[in-house]
């Protein structure tokens, strides 16, 4: 396993069949081998994985990959962390935890099921997808108009260019070279790459002193009184941060004036949370936001690698800042290699990774995953490893955490670290999926009726649904409740 890096500016060859996945050490009959991988990644004490156990419909996220799996294991991982955080917080013991896989299947696409006052979001702008090239293909993502201005300034191309232009000039041009000319104008395309060994951890974590945590008190829900400043945009990051909040955190999202932002996305994963815009280059929203952080308990950040930094807001500063938090990034594309410090989303990581290969169907033209799942995935482990940092502080293990992720790294365990079927022992479950099952109805002063899915944790006396729906972005004051 020697090839750990990303893409190159190199035109990529012809799909490849999937690599074989690595094999996992036995594990004790009854224990799923991929919660026992993101468990273990986390720290988790594996004396607990015994009280994890699945039921519901087998035939959700169907694929080539081992997407049911992935999804249903990241949602075990958080659900267990949730109950032995529950556990300490109310002195019991730790809670059996039971997932759906109907409830998974139906929260990983929940942008897709969700409904404003009856009408369904547009998910994909009509020049981000796949686009055949003079050699292969290209995914682009242009949904923020800033990406799609960068990409049209990149190609020479007007304003209003629409996607028959644009497919007729990607046609000309190799992938690789309109990948890099993107790349160096701050646009989003990526080159469709083979399937291969890629190689990258699931999750970072270090501890980086002896700071004791703030005491909490003993609550019902197991992140009640944690104080979360949600730094994050698009998928991945605010379901973390949507999930924290179902579990009782008061988290605060900020976001810079300058920067728009899809009110339909918000709409989805604003669930549970409050919203505020702060400039942190003026002096009174700077010093808004160094009062929130001063007793802020954790920071969960998913800009690209370096974008905070000029504001002093790199992780060891926030660390040396605050002892005692608990600090999480969020990348694309790993934290070593020549793409480390690139934008990027789920559907580009699909495509720079092997999955759209993978996934591509008999006609060449390369395919997706059943949903964005390295962005739902990743979202759980995230709140996975705040809840399981948050219990490790409080019995024995204090001092300041540092946990740091990636789409590609969940997209490395999804390709090569999940065998693509379960025990072969174990018996499928033909339980039909039906989400509505999942589905509810929850009234917004801001955008009326949402028809949304619910959260799909599993662990006894988890909450089935947030306490608060979304506000409008952007438009709540910077201050803690």
């Amino acid at each position: 396993m020697t090839d750990r890096s990303l893409p190159t500016a190199t035109p990529p060859p012809a799909p490849a069949p999937a690599p074989s996945p690595v094999p996992a050490d036995p594990l004790p009959s009854g224990v799923d081998g991929p919660t026992a991988d993101a468990w273990t990644a986390l720290g988790g004490p594996a004396a607990l994985l015994d009280r994890v156990s699945f039921h519901g419909p087998d035939a959700v996220l169907p694929s080539r990959l081992p997407v049911r799996r992935l999804a249903r294991a990241t949602v075990a991982a958080c659900s267990l962390a949730a109950a032995e955080l529950a556990a300490q917080r109310s002195g019991g013991p730790v809670p059996e935890v039971r997932v759906d896989q109907g409830a998974v299947a139906t929260a990983f696409v929940s942008e897709r099921h969700l409904r404003i006052d009856g009408r369904a979001p547009v998910s994909f702008a009509p020049l981000s997808g796949f686009w055949q090239t003079a050699d292969g293909w290209l995914r682009t993502h242009a949904n923020y108009p800033h990406h799609r201005d960068r990409l049209l300034t990149a190609l020479g191309l007007p304003a209003d260019t629409g996607p028959e232009r644009l497919a007729a000039v990607l046609r000309e041009q190799p992938a690789a070279t309109v990948q890099e000319r993107a790349y160096t104008a701050g646009a989003l395309a990526v080159a469709v790459a083979p399937a291969r060994e890629l190689v990258l951890p699931l999750v970072e974590l270090r501890t980086v002193d002896t700071a004791a945590p703030r005491p909490l008190a003993p609550a019902d829900l197991p992140a009640a009184g944690i104080r979360v400043l949600d730094l994050t945009r698009v998928i991945a990051g605010p379901v973390a941060t949507r999930t924290l909040a179902l579990l009782g955190a008061d988290v605060l999202r900020v976001d810079s004036p300058r920067l728009p932002e899809a009110e339909d996305a918000h709409a989805d994963t604003g669930f549970g949370k409050r919203s505020t815009r702060l400039d942190l280059a003026g002096p009174t929203d700077r010093a808004a936001f160094d009062g929130l952080l001063a007793t802020a308990d954790v920071v969960v950040t998913a800009y690209r690698p370096g974008a905070l930094d000029a504001y002093g807001l790199a992780a060891d500063e926030l660390l040396a800042r605050r002892p005692g938090l608990v600090v999480v990034e969020l990348n694309a594309w790993g934290w070593t290699g020549p793409w480390s410090g690139r934008r990027g989303f789920d559907s580009l990581v699909q495509a720079g990774c092997g999955i759209a290969a993978v996934e591509a169907g008999a006609d060449g033209r390369p395919g997706v995953l059943p949903a964005q799942a390295l962005d739902h995935g990743t979202g759980y482990l995230i709140a996975a490893g705040v809840l399981r940092a948050l219990t490790d502080q409080r019995t024995g293990h204090p001092g300041s955490r540092h946990l740091r992720y990636s789409l590609a790294g969940t997209a490395s365990w999804l390709l090569q670290g999940i065998a693509p079927t379960a025990d072969p022992h174990v018996l499928p479950n033909d339980e039909p999926y039906d989400p509505t099952r999942w589905i509810t109805d929850t009234a917004s002063p801001d955008y009326g009726r949402l028809h949304h899915a619910r959260p799909p944790l599993g662990y006894a006396g988890a909450p089935t649904d947030w306490s608060r729906p979304p506000g409008r972005w952007g438009t709540d004051a910077p201050v803690w409740r």
